[in-house]
C-alpha cells in the first residue's frame, strides 16, 4: 500500500510559483542576513537525519508514534500518514533515497524517494529485536536488507526467540533467514569491504548464533552462508578450529571483526577478515588485554583498525590508543592514557576527509585515577596527531596550551570537531593546564587542520559548518538564548540574528552530511506556559544572500601536513592537496548537486614507513625490523637435495592501498636458509623437574588457568600458572606448570588463598590481618586492599564472596567484636571497587553471597544473608534478601539451617514448622518466589534428617533424602525434580551414604544422562551393625533406569574372574565411589576426553575393601557400555592433551615411575621419574585437561623435612609433535585426525540416547598428534529418533514396577496435568496421566511416546472450539516442556559447562589416616566435594550436621566448606562439605594429616 504526504502536491505548485517570481526579479531575493523560520513539535524529537546531497528532513517524533518530513532543510513540515506507530526510524547508510520506519507492532514502512512515498511490509509472526539494530544492509544492492525480529510463543521476553529475516527485493517479500541468532551482518556492509569474489559480495551472510544445544553465551559461535541460510558453515578462527564464546561481530571499514570470551575471564579474543573467508586472531602487545565492555572499535581507515583498550576500571576509566597492520591482525600502541567513559565512549576523532589527523584527550594524573579506584578526578589534556597517530603533541592557541571538550561529552550531534571542510576544526575548551569544566569553556577555531588555533567567541556555544567551510554558524550553549552567530571568514569576524523565538536553549545544530548546504537545521526548547516545555525546529537560509558565487581567484591550494620546510609530508605514499575557498573571499561557493571538494593527489618516493610487517612476521623488540613469528612455512619444493637457501620474503611488504612509488623496496625477496624452515625437533624425551620445597606440608595448590580467549602473558608464552601454599604460609607460584617455583609476598603471613571463582586471572591471598593481597593477571603484578575488619574465625565460612559478572565486586564476611568470649560474631560489607571502598551490608550474620549466577538474568545486586534474628547468635538463622545493598531487605524464612544457589536453581533447607526435628526444602527459580519441594507420595520418610543435592545441570534436581541414618549404615533413595525443583519423582533407593553427608553418586563428564551409583545390597544387616556390602549401578539414561555394571571378562594379567561375569547378580564391576575418596579431583572423567572415564574397584557380588590385593584399576572408551580391567591396584590418574595422554601413579604405596598412554588406555608404557621412591600425594594437571605437563605432589621416603614436586612434560614426545588436523564442516575428511563417534545405550541396537543421535569429534587413537586448543568435541546432533521406554521416567506419584514400567502408588491420585492451561492461556489441550514423563534432556519424536499412549487428549478450559477445530495438543508432561524445548543438557554444553565453572581450584585434599603432606586441617580440605554430592542440610538425632551451601561454581575457591551442590565436580572441583559444629569430623586446627 502506498502512502503519500500530505500537501505535496500544493507545495510543488507554490514553490514552481516562487522559482517564477525569483527569476524576473532575481535582486529582490539578496539579502544581507539569513532567512530563519520556526515550526513548533507536539514533542521532543527522539531521532532525526538529513537525507545525503538534500534539504529533505525526516523527524521521529516516539512519544506521538509521529514522522515528519520536510523538504526545504525545516522551513515546512508534513506528518507521515502511519496513524502514529512509528516506534524507530531508520536510514540506509549507502542509499539516500530509502529509509525505513519501524511500527509498534507487526507493520513497519519503507521508503524509496526519501519519504514522500511509503509503502508498508511486516515481519512474519515477530517484531522487531530488542537487543540489537533491527536492520542491517548491504552497501551495494541496497534492496538487500537483513530484519533481526523476535518470534515470541508467550508474551515476555524469556520466551521470545530470536531470529534473523531477510528481503533481497526492497521488502516485497521477506523470508526467514535462520533462527537464533544473536545478530547477523552482510560480508559487503561497507564499501570497502569486499570478499575477492562477485558471487560472495553479493550474498555472502555473516552471523553470531546459539550453540548446537545450549542458548548459553559461551556457546555462541560464527554461522556463514551464501545462499541465505539453506546451507551454513562454521568458518575455522584459530588456525583449523572453530571458537566458541562470540559475543559480537562488527564490520570496520575493510574488515570483518568478531569478538569471543570464554569461560572464567572477562578478556577477549579478537579475530579478523578482510574477505569473510580467512580469518586470524589479532595480536595486542603482551602487557595490553582486550576485556569485554573494555575496548572500543574506532573510526579506523581503510588501512588500519583503530581500537582504544581500557587500561584502568571504571567508575573513570583510562584506555590506550593501539593501530593494526593493514590485515587488521597486529597490532602497536600509539599513546597511553586516553580519556574513556562508562559507555566505551573514548575522545578520540579523526578530522574527516583529510588522511592522518587525529584528536585524542589523555589523562595527565592517570596514577592518581588508578590509586583511588575512579574516585579522583581526572586532569584532561589535548593532543593532536598529523602522522596516523604515530606521534603526538599538544594544541596551541597563542603560544598556551589549549583543551577541548571531545566525544565523552557530547553537546550537539555529528562529529565533534570538524566536517568535510577542508581544514576547518572547531571545538569548546580552554587553555591552561588541564581541561576545565564545559560551562567555562569559549568557542575555538583553527582553518590549518589543528596545527593553530585561535578564540572565535567567548563561552561554549553549538557549532556547524556549511557550504564547504566558507559559512561557520554557532548558537550560545550555556543557557536560552534569543540569536544564533555566522561567520563567513573563517571564524575571524561574527555576526548575530535573532531567532523568531527567544529564549530557545539549543539542543541541536546541524547540517547536510557533507557540510555542501547553505542551509542549517536547528532544535531547542523553551519554557511555555507553565511548567510545560515546548519544543521548536528553526530553518537557518543563508541561500538569499547577497555574496556571488566564487570563482578561481577566490580559492586557495592548501596541505594540512607539511615538514619542516613547509612542503606537503606524505602519508599512506602521497600528498594531498585542497583547493578551498580563502578566508576573506567575498563569495559563496554555492556547488549545485551538493558536490563535494575532491582531494588531489600527489605519489611519493617509497620510504620505510610505507612498508609494514608480512604475513607471519613480526616487529623486533626495536621496532626496526621485521623477524619470524614462529617457524617460516617449507617453500615448496625448493629445500631438496643439497639445496641450502631459497629466495622468501624479507618480512616487509608495502601497505595495501600505499600509492608510494620508487625509492626503498623492502618487500624484494631475500636468500634464506632452509634451515630456517625447520621447526626444532622434539627430543622424544619425557622432561623431568624436581623443586623442593622447606616444609612438611602442603596446604592447598590452585591453578589459575588461562583460557582460551587470554593473550600471552609479558614472560610466558601459553602459561600455565599454579600457586601454592605450604603449612609454613609460604606461598609458591610457578608459570611454567612446576618446572620452575618463585616465593611470592615474602614476609606475609597468608592464612588462605581464594581463587576468583568466575574468573581464572584474578586470586586474592588473606592474611591473618585485616590486609588483603591479590592479583588480577595471574600473577603479573600484585596489589593489596585493607579490608574492613579480619576475616571470619569460622572455619567453615570464606571471608570473600564474589560476584559472577563484576569481578571488582566483592563481601567480606568479618568477625567483629571477638574481645570478649561469646559476643564474637560475623558483619558483612561490601565492595564494588576490589576493596577500595568498603560499606556495610548487614550486621550478626552467618554468611552472605551474591544470587546472580554468570549468564543467568538475576538482579545483579540480588544478595542473600543468612542473618541472626533480632541481632542475637542465641536466635535462629533468618533467610534475608536484598537487592539494593539492604537499604530495603526480605525477610524469606524464619529458621533455616542453610541454603545453597546452583545453576537455575536456588534450594533452602529450613526446619520444619510443626516438628523442628524435621526439615523441609523449598526452591526458587528467580530469587524473588519459593515453593515447597513435594516429594514423592510413597516416599515414606516421617523425619527428614538430612538432603544432599546431587546436580542441578540437566534441567532437573537430583537429590539424596536419607532414609536408613544409623551411624556407618546411612542410605537413602534418589529422587529427581521437574524443571522448577518443586516436584520429585523415585529414581533410585538403597544409594550409599557417609555420616558427614556425602553419597556415591557421580556423573560422567562430557556425556549427557551417565551416571554412577553405589547402592547398599545388605541393608537389614548393615542396620543391625554388620557392616555395609555396596554394588555399583550405572544410568545411560540420566536416571529413568539403572543396571548393574557389566564387568571385563578378564583382569590387567589377561586371566579370567573367578565369577560368572554373564550373571550380573554375582557377577558385575563395582567401583569406589566418592564416601572413600581421599582426593576430591580424582573423578572418574573428564569433559574433555569424551567416552573415557578411569576408575578403581573390583569384580565380583559385592564392593569390596579397597586394597592393593583386592582393587584393580578399570578403564572405559565408550561411556561405561564396556570396561577393561588395565591395572592391578589403586592408581591414580590424569587426562592429558584433552584424553591423548592419560597418566596414572600407583596411589598407596611409594613408587619412583609412572605409566602412561597414548591409545585411551590400550597399552600403557613405564617412566621413571625418580632415583627415589617418592609417596605421591597428588597428581595435577590444568583443570581443562588440555595441557601436555603433569606434576606429582609428594614426599620422598628418606625425607621428613622437605616436601616435592615433579614436573613431566609430554610435549617432547615424537608421537605429539604434530598438532592434529581438524575440519569442523568436514569432520571424517581424508586427512582429517579424528572420527565422528556416537554414545548408545547397552541396551538399544541403535546409538539414540535422550530421543537423538549425537556426534562427537574424537581423535582417531593411533594418529601420531597432539589436540592442542580445546575442542568443541559436540559435532551435531545427527538426527532425532523415535520415543522408547528409555525416553521416560515415572510421573509423580507413580514408581517402577518389577517389570520396569511405572505404576501408581497405592492410595493415592495421578498428578493434574490440566494446570498446564493455567501455566500457558494459550494452550489448547493437554493429555491424562499415563504414569510417565519424558525425561527432561530427550528430543525424541513419534513412537512409543508413553506419556500420551493410552491417554485421552483434553480441551483446556475456553479452548474447546480450537480444540474441537485442530484436535491436536502439545506433548509432554507440562513441568517439562521447557526442558522439552530447550534441551540443554547435551554433554558439551552440560559437562563443558559443569567442568569450566570448576577449574580446579577448590582447596585440596585429605591423604587420609596414614599421614602425608597435604593439609587436611582446613575444611575444604577435610571435607572436599565431588560430582558426586552435595550436602544441603542434615540434622540428625546425634550431634548436630548442618550442609553449608555455596554456588556450585565456587568450587574453584579453596574456600570455606560447601553446600554439597552436585554437578559442581567437574574434574574433582568440588563445592560441597559439611559443616560440623560438634567436631563429630575431627579436629578443625592446622595439624597434618
Amino acid at each position: 500500500m502506498i502512502w503519500r504526504s500530505r500537501c505535496s502536491a500544493g507545495r510543488a505548485l507554490l514553490q514552481l510559483l516562487v522559482v517564477h517570481l525569483l527569476w524576473l526579479n532575481p535582486t529582490a531575493a539578496k539579502k544581507d542576513k539569513p532567512e530563519i523560520s520556526s515550526y513548533k513539535l507536539d514533542n521532543p524529537p527522539s531521532n532525526f537525519f538529513y537525507f545525503d546531497d538534500s534539504n529533505t528532513i525526516l523527524l521521529h517524533d516516539r512519544e506521538g508514534g509521529i514522522v515528519h518530513r520536510s523538504e526545504d532543510a525545516g522551513k515546512s513540515w508534513d506528518k507521515v500518514d502511519i496513524d502514529g506507530s512509528a516506534w524507530d526510524l531508520w536510514r540506509h547508510p549507502q542509499d539516500n533515497k530509502k529509509a525505513y520506519i519501524m511500527g509498534k507492532k507487526s507493520t513497519h514502512w519503507h521508503t524509496n524517494d526519501q519519504g514522500k512515498t511509503w509503502e508498508d511490509f511486516e515481519i512474519p509472526n515477530a517484531r522487531p529485536s530488542l537487543f540489537r539494530a533491527p536492520l542491517a544492509f548491504h552497501a551495494e544492492d541496497s534492496d538487500r536488507v537483513l530484519i533481526h525480529g523476535e518470534v515470541c510463543k508467550i508474551r515476555g521476553v524469556l520466551d521470545c526467540k530470536e531470529t534473523t529475516f531477510y528481503t533481497k527485493d526492497g521488502f516485497k517479500k521477506v523470508g526467514l533467514l535462520r533462527e537464533n541468532t544473536r545478530g547477523c551482518v552482510f560480508a559487503h556492509a561497507t564499501p570497502e569491504f569486499k570478499t575477492g569474489d562477485d558471487d560472495k559480495n553479493d550474498n555472502r551472510i555473516v552471523c553470531v548464533t546459539t550453540g548446537r544445544v545450549s542458548f548459553d553465551r559461551r556457546e555462541h559461535k560464527l554461522a556463514v552462508s551464501d545462499d541465505f541460510f539453506e546451507d551454513e558453515e562454521e568458518p575455522a578462527l584459530e588456525g583449523d578450529r572453530t571458537v566458541q564464546g562470540i559475543i559480537n561481530i562488527a564490520v570496520v571499514k575493510g574488515y570483518l571483526v568478531a569478538a569471543a570470551r570464554a569461560p572464567h575471564t572477562d578478556e577477549l579474543a579478537m579475530y579478523v577478515t578482510t574477505d569473510a573467508i580467512e580469518w586470524h586472531r589479532a595480536i595486542f602487545p603482551s602487557d595490553s588485554r582486550l576485556k569485554e565492555d573494555a575496548y572500543t572499535i574506532l573510526e579506523s581507515t581503510s588501512y588500519s583498525i583503530q581500537v582504544d583498550v581500557m587500561t584502568v576500571d571504571p567508575p573513570n576509566p583510562v584506555g590506550a590508543l593501539f593501530t593494526s597492520n593493514s590485515n587488521g591482525t597486529y597490532f602497536t600502541k600509539n599513546i597511553l592514557y586516553t580519556n574513556r567513559n562508562t559507555n566505551g565512549i573514548v575522545d578520540f576523532e579523526k578530522v574527516q576527509n583529510i588522511d592522518g589527523i587525529v584528536l585524542v584527550n589523555v589523562v595527565e594524573n592517570v596514577d592518581e585515577v588508578e590509586g583511588s579506584f575512579g574516585r579522583a578526578e581526572k586532569k584532561l589534556k589535548s593532543q593532536i596527531s598529523f602522522n596516523d597517530g604515530r606521534d603526538f603533541k599538544d594544541l596551541t592557541a597563542d603560544k598556551k596550551t589549549l583543551h577541548l571538550h571531545s566525544v565523552t561529552e557530547m553537546n550537539n550531534i555529528g562529529r565533534v570537531f570538524s566536517s568535510p571542510a577542508p581544514g576547518i576544526v572547531m571545538g569548546v575548551g580552554n587553555t591552561g593546564d588541564y581541561l576545565k569544566d564545559y560551562e567555562e569553556g569559549d568557542l575555538w577555531i583553527s582553518d590549518d587542520a589543528g596545527l593553530t588555533w585561535s578564540k572565535a567567541l567567548e563561552e561554549a556555544h553549538k557549532y556547524e559548518f556549511g557550504d564547504q567551510g566558507s559559512i561557520l554558524v554557532a548558537i550560545y550553549d550555556e543557557g536560552p538564548t534569543d540569536e544564533i552567530q555566522y561567520s563567513l571568514n573563517h571564524g575571524k569576524k561574527w555576526h548575530k540574528v535573532d531567532l523568531p523565538e527567544s529564549k530557545i536553549r539549543a539542543k541541536a545544530l546541524t547540517t547536510t552530511p557533507d557540510s555542501t548546504a547553505m542551509k542549517f537545521f536547528l532544535w531547542g526548547a523553551k519554557r511555555g506556559e507553565g511548567s510545560e516545555t515546548e519544543h521548536w525546529v528553526f530553518s537557518i537560509n543563508f541561500e538569499d544572500m547577497h555574496e556571488d558565487k566564487c570563482q578561481g581567484k577566490d580559492f586557495e591550494k592548501w596541505t594540512a601536513r607539511v615538514d619542516d620546510n613547509g612542503e606537503a609530508s606524505c602519508v599512506m605514499g602521497r600528498k594531498e592537496y585542497f583547493s578551498r575557498r580563502k578566508a576573506d573571499a567575498d563569495c559563496f561557493i554555492r556547488e549545485k548537486g551538493f558536490q563535494e571538494l575532491e582531494p588531489d593527489f600527489k605519489n611519493c618516493e617509497c620510504t620505510k614507513e610505507d612498508f609494514e610487517c608480512d604475513y607471519n612476521f613480526k616487529k623486533s623488540d626495536d621496532g626496526k625490523d621485521c623477524v619470524p613469528d614462529g617457524p617460516i612455512p617449507d617453500p615448496k619444493g625448493e629445500c631438496k637435495g643439497d639445496t641450502k637457501t631459497y629466495k622468501a620474503s624479507s618480512g616487509f611488504r608495502k601497505i595495501p592501498g600505499n600509492k608510494c612509488e620508487g625509492g626503498k623496496d623492502l618487500e624484494k625477496e631475500v636468500e634464506r636458509s632452509c634451515g630456517d624452515t625447520q621447526k626444532t625437533p622434539v627430543s622424544g624425551e619425557i622432561n623431568t623437574e624436581r623443586t623442593a620445597f622447606p616444609a612438611k606440608s602442603f596446604r592447598g595448590y590452585f591453578y589459575l588457568e588461562r583460557t582460551e580467549s587470554s593473550s600471552d602473558s609479558t614472560k610466558f608464552s601459553k602459561d600455565e600458572t599454579v600457586v601454592m601454599r605450604t603449612d609454613k604460609s609460604e606461598v609458591y607460584m610457578s608459570r611454567d606448570h612446576g618446572k620452575s617455583w618463585d616465593q611470592i609476598l615474602k614476609g606475609e603471613n597468608i592464612k588462605e588463598i581464594y581463587p576468583h571463582p568466575h574468573f581464572n586471572d584474578v586470586c586474592y591471598f588473606i592474611t591473618t590481618s585485616d590486609v588483603v593481597h591479590y592479583t588480577i593477571n595471574r600473577g603479573d603484578s600484585f596489589g593489596k586492599f585493607q579490608a574492613p575488619s579480619g576475616p571470619t574465625r569460622d572455619r567453615d565460612l570464606q571471608a570473600l564472596g564474589f560476584h559472577a559478572d563484576y569481578k571488582d565486586w566483592l563481601i567480606w564476611t568479618g568477625a567483629v567484636d571477638c574481645s570478649k568470649k561469646g559476643t564474637c560474631h560475623n558483619d558483612a560489607w561490601f565492595s564494588t571497587d576490589r576493596g577500595g571502598e568498603w560499606k556495610y551490608l548487614l550486621r550478626f550474620v552467618r554468611k552472605c553471597e551474591f544470587i546472580k549466577e554468570a549468564g543467568r538474568g538475576d538482579k545483579e545486586k540480588l544478595v542473600y544473608c543468612e542473618q541472626f534474628k533480632d541481632e542475637k547468635l542465641s536466635s535462629p538463622l533468618e533467610l534475608q534478601s536484598s537487592d539494593n545493598w539492604f537499604a530495603d531487605q526480605k525477610t524469606h524464612f524464619h529458621n533455616i539451617v542453610d541454603f545453597a544457589t546452583m545453576s537455575e536453581f536456588i534450594i533452602v533447607a529450613s526446619k520444619s514448622q510443626s516438628d523442628t526435628d524435621s526439615l523441609k526444602v523449598d526452591a526458587s527459580v528467580d530469587g524473588q518466589t519459593f515453593a515447597d519441594a513435594l516429594f514423592p507420595k510413597n516416599f515414606d520418610v516421617p523425619v527428614q534428617k538430612a538432603y544432599t543435592v546431587l546436580d542441578s545441570h540437566t534441567h532437573a534436581v537430583f537429590m539424596h533424602v536419607t532414609v536408613g541414618n544409623h551411624k556407618d549404615a546411612e542410605y537413602g533413595s534418589i529422587i529427581k525434580s521437574n524443571s522448577n525443583g518443586t516436584s520429585y519423582v523415585l529414581s533410585l533407593d538403597r544409594v550409599n551414604r557417609n555420616t558427614p553427608g556425602y553419597v556415591d553418586f557421580e556423573k560422567m563428564l562430557g556425556l549427557e544422562g551417565v551416571a554412577l551409583v553405589n547402592v547398599v545390597g545388605n541393608i537389614e544387616d548393615a542396620e543391625k551393625g554388620n557392616g555395609k556390602k555396596l554394588k555399583t549401578m550405572i544410568t545411560h539414561n540420566d536416571g529413568a533406569e539403572w543396571s548393574l555394571v557389566k564387568a571385563p571378562q578378564k583382569d590387567p594379567e589377561d586371566n579370567s574372574y573367578a565369577c560368572n561375569t554373564n550373571d550380573l547378580a554375582t557377577c558385575s564391576l563395582h567401583l569406589h565411589g566418592y564416601t572413600e575418596r581421599r582426593d576430591p579431583r580424582a573423578v572418574f572423567s573428564s569433559p574433555s576426553a569424551v567416552g573415557l572415564m578411569m576408575a578403581v574397584g573390583n569384580v565380583g557380588e559385592y564392593l569390596t575393601e579397597k586394597s592393593e590385593k583386592t582393587s584393580d584399576t578399570f578403564i572405559t572408551q565408550d561411556g561405561g557400555v564396556t570396561w577393561e580391567a588395565v591395572k592391578k591396584g589403586n592408581y591414580m590418574w590424569e587426562y592429558g592433551d584433552q584424553g591423548s595422554v592419560i597418566i596414572i601413579v600407583r596411589d598407596t604405596v611409594s613408587t619412583d615411575e609412572v605409566f602412561f598412554s597414548l591409545d585411551e588406555g590400550k597399552t600403557w608404557t613405564p617412566y621413571k621419574f625418580h632415583n627415589k621412591k617418592v609417596h605421591v600425594a597428588i597428581l595435577s594437571t590444568l583443570p581443562s585437561d588440555t595441557s601436555l605437563n603433569f606434576l606429582l605432589w609428594g614426599q620422598e621416603e628418606d625425607s621428613d623435612s622437605e616436601i616435592v614436586t615433579f614436573s613431566l612434560d609430554f610435549s617432547q614426545l615424537k608421537e605429539r609433535e604434530r598438532q592434529c588436523n581438524l575440519n569442523e564442516n568436514d569432520p571424517e575428511a581424508a586427512d582429517s585426525d579424528y572420527y565422528l563417534w556416537s554414545p548408545k545405550h547397552p541396551l538399544q541396537d541403535s546409538n539414540c540416547l535422550f530421543g537423538h543421535v549425537a556426534q562427537y569429534h574424537r581423535k582417531i587413537v593411533d594418529r601420531d598428534c597432539f589436540n592442542g586448543r580445546s575442542i568443541q568435541h559436540l559435532h551435531k546432533i545427527a538426527k532425532d529418533c523415535e520415543c522408547t521406554r528409555a525416553d521416560f521416567e515415572c510421573d509423580y506419584n507413580f514408581e517402577p514396577a518389577k517389570d520396569g514400567s511405572c505404576k501408581l502408588v497405592s492410595g493415592f491420585e495421578p498428578p493434574d496435568h490440566s494446570q498446564v492451561c493455567k501455566e500457558d492461556a494459550k494452550k489448547e489441550s493437554y493429555f491424562l496421566p499415563t504414569g510417565y514423563r519424558r525425561v527432561p534432556l530427550s528430543t525424541c519424536k513419534g513412537g512409543n511416546e508413553l506419556e500420551k499412549y493410552e491417554s485421552k487428549e483434553q480441551p483446556c478450559p475456553g479452548h474447546e472450539p480450537d480444540f474441537e477445530k485442530t484436535h491436536r495438543g502439545l506433548s509432554g508432561f507440562w513441568l517439562f516442556i521447557f526442558a522439552v524445548v530447550l534441551p540443554i543438557g547435551i554433554a558439551s554444553a552440560v559437562g563443558y559447562w559443569v567442568w569450566q565453572n570448576w577449574n580446579d581450584k577448590f582447596g585440596r585434599i585429605r591423604l587420609g589416616e596414614q599421614g602425608g603432606a597435604f593439609d587436611a586441617g582446613q575444611p575444604w580440605i577435610k571435607y572436599p566435594v565431588a560430582i558426586v554430592s552435595g550436602v544441603v542440610a542434615v540434622l540428625a538425632a546425634v550431634p548436630l550436621l548442618v550442609g553449608s551451601v555455596w554456588r556450585w561454581v565456587s568450587g574453584k575457591f579453596g574456600g570455606g566448606r560447601r553446600y554439597t551442590t552436585r554437578g559442581s565436580f567437574a574434574r574433582g572441583r568440588g563445592d560441597y562439605a559439611v559443616v560440623d559444629e560438634d567436631e563429630l569430623l575431627g579436629e578443625d586446627d592446622d595439624e597434618e594429616v
